[in-house]
């Protein structure tokens, strides 16, 4: 292979290298071939009907607010694209090209002509074609939209290259794999986000409501060069120059970019060509930590916990999906006005989610743990450590968002009572959380995107929703206080009674659960070890 100047000579054979690359894949398996078709068909469909959409909106007074935001969101998408789904192209890893004699300029020219091979180019390029056709009137816009397209096509792929070619270390590595699961929260917060999106746009206003944002964006590329077709449509050229020279201008910046990454990775040594002699040094990223948990075997517990919290890709997930939906819930309905301030109740019941099946995150590691519970006592201090950790951060989480909803409603009267509340329920589910984790243990596998091994749904289901539903009977107290307290006529003198009986009752109801689950715990631990052993 020619390692000169030229990219013809390496163009085509990459180009060739990533069709082989699909169709060999494809051979693998008539199941594969069959799903491949299947995604190919479903997503030409759908962006065969944006097009038409999009088409439809032409003469819209806010057709391009429309086209310009659709561009920007889809520009988004392909620059976290890479960080969620690093195995979807065996191309975006550039590090399997180090040992050939290619330069940097002809390889980042090759890589992007291979890039648009693809479903994710044509459905992008479908979006392209369909915004600027919304917004292109007269024979200038049409040719500016010939180069838009091409444009801010080229952009989108420079940039999901440039991200991927910028954390190609991180996302070979199986730490960086295993961050693919963190797109379950990609996924809640959009849907929250399209969520409130349409519903601000089933109000007063419609498609009003996106100018704003769109007269911001039509100036950030890659949308401002469909800005750029909208301006010449209404005659503006020189404002829709600036906008496609912009554009033009991240584009040049993008390719770049990736270049400087790729003569980075191709020349710099990496953990696998580092002399085994010289020094590693590491930090403890939980040593100040240590020091401010309780000593003895309950600060031991409590240490590990938050480890795995911050180390262990599949428990991270969860965590950060609950902190995420824990606020998104409450935050967004009191942005919609239609809020209640009980809907702040939801952080601590999300965080509280986290106690059930304990000794599952452990996997098969939690033979380590059996082999230190000799007794009830022991197993008590077990599970009193983990759910102590879990305090550790739902405590001021579930406190802070009650705080922000609240303020955000300006009903702070009502304050003490959905604190009480929330501690309530947070007691109540890491009591049922302790005794199902020791009732219905189940596997959690470490690989891939499930979170449940198979065979052990059904247990999955019963830990913790029938754990819910016993946590919502043992709240009945504190729930039925406060609707007593919200019907009295003075109620309203002493509501604030709820936080600390409330805050009193959650911790006697955990230490009765604690103290309940303790004994299974201990008599079950070979049950328990070969459950979560499974997977």
């Amino acid at each position: 292979m020619s390692t000169g100047g030229s990219g013809a000579s390496i163009t085509p054979v990459v180009v060739r290298l990533k069709l082989s690359l699909l169709r060999n894949g494809l051979r693998q398996s008539a199941g594969r071939r069959a799903a491949y078709i299947t995604s190919v068909v479903l997503v030409l469909l759908f962006a065969a009907l944006q097009l038409l959409g999009l088409i439809a909106l032409r003469g819209n007074a806010h057709a391009a607010s429309v086209a310009v935001l659709l561009v920007a969101i889809m520009a988004l998408g392909w620059a976290v694209m890479p960080l969620f789904f690093p195995s979807g192209d065996e191309t975006l890893d550039p590090t399997r090209l180090v040992m050939l004699p290619l330069q940097p300029g002809p390889l980042v020219r090759a890589l992007l002509a291979a890039s648009l091979v693809g479903i994710g180019p044509l459905f992008t390029l479908c979006l392209l074609v369909g915004s600027a056709l919304s917004v292109a009137h007269g024979t200038a816009a049409y040719v500016t939209a010939v180069v838009a397209v091409a444009v801010a096509l080229l952009v989108c792929v420079a940039l999901a290259r440039a991200v991927a070619a910028a954390n190609i270390r991180l996302l070979s590595s199986r730490k960086g794999r295993d961050l693919a699961v963190l797109s379950g929260l990609v996924v809640a917060i959009g849907t929250q986000l399209v969520n409130f999106g349409a519903q601000r746009l089933g109000s007063a206003g419609g498609l009003s409501q996106l100018d704003p944002a769109a007269d911001v964006l039509r100036w950030v590329p890659p949308a401002s060069a469909i800005g750029a077709v909208d301006s010449v449509s209404e005659g503006s050229y020189g404002v829709g120059g600036a906008q496609l020279v912009l554009s033009v201008a991240a584009l040049v910046g993008l390719l770049a970019l990736w270049a400087r990454h790729l003569t980075r990775l191709m020349t710099s040594p990496d953990g696998s060509t580092l002399q085994a002699g010289e020094p590693v040094t590491r930090e403890r990223g939980t040593a100040g930590l240590s020091r401010l948990l309780p000593a003895g075997r309950t600060g031991t517990v409590m240490e590990r916990s938050l480890r795995y919290v911050w180390r262990d890709p599949k428990t991270k997930a969860a965590w950060v999906t609950s902190l995420a939906i824990g606020l998104i819930v409450p935050v967004f309905n009191a942005l919609q006005g239609t809020g209640s301030i009980y809907f702040a109740c939801f952080a601590a019941g999300m965080l509280g989610i986290q106690m059930y099946n304990q000794f599952g995150q452990d996997t098969s590691a939690f033979w380590m743990v059996a082999m230190a519970i000799a007794s009830p006592r022991d197993a008590y201090i077990e599970l009193r450590g983990r759910a102590l950790a879990l305090l550790v951060i739902t405590l001021p989480y579930a406190t802070l968002v009650t705080v922000l909803t609240t303020a955000m409603l300006d009903d702070w009267p009502q304050l003490p009572e959905v604190l009480g509340l929330s501690f309530a329920l947070l007691g109540a589910m890491l009591a049922t959380g302790a005794w199902s984790s020791a009732r219905f243990p189940y596997s959690i596998p470490q690989e891939g995107y499930k979170n449940v091994a198979p065979g052990q749904t059904g247990l999955a289901w019963i830990s913790i929703f029938g754990g819910m539903v016993s946590a919502a009977l043992l709240s009945a107290p504190v729930i039925a206080l406060t609707i007593w307290l919200n019907v009295t006529a003075d109620g309203d003198r002493w509501s604030w009674l709820v936080l600390p009986l409330g805050a009193g009752y959650g911790a006697l109801i955990t230490m009765f659960g604690l103290r309940m689950a303790a004994p299974r715990t201990a008599r079950r631990l070979p049950e328990i070890l070969a459950a979560v052993s499974k997977g």
